[in-house]
């Protein structure tokens, strides 16, 4: 038998692009579910300990008058 090496190097190709395609869609879940679990986190806080402190308003700035 002998070896088909245009087919071994388009397996490898193939290979190498399904894992970086793999390796984008993994890295997307962990990010979403990090910032799900941050944003469950922040809401329990905000629930049990929300009213302990005064949370600062932002203040406006005011518009500069326009001349006539």
């Amino acid at each position: 038998m002998k070896k088909n090496y245009l087919m071994s190097m388009w397996l490898s190709a193939a290979n190498a692009a399904l894992g970086h395609g793999r390796a984008k869609a993994t890295q997307a879940v962990r990010r979403q579910t990090a910032t799900a679990t941050n944003q469950a986190k922040q809401q329990i806080a905000d629930f049990w300990f929300g009213g302990l402190g005064a949370k600062p308003q932002a203040t406006r700035r005011a518009k500069p008058k326009r001349k006539p």
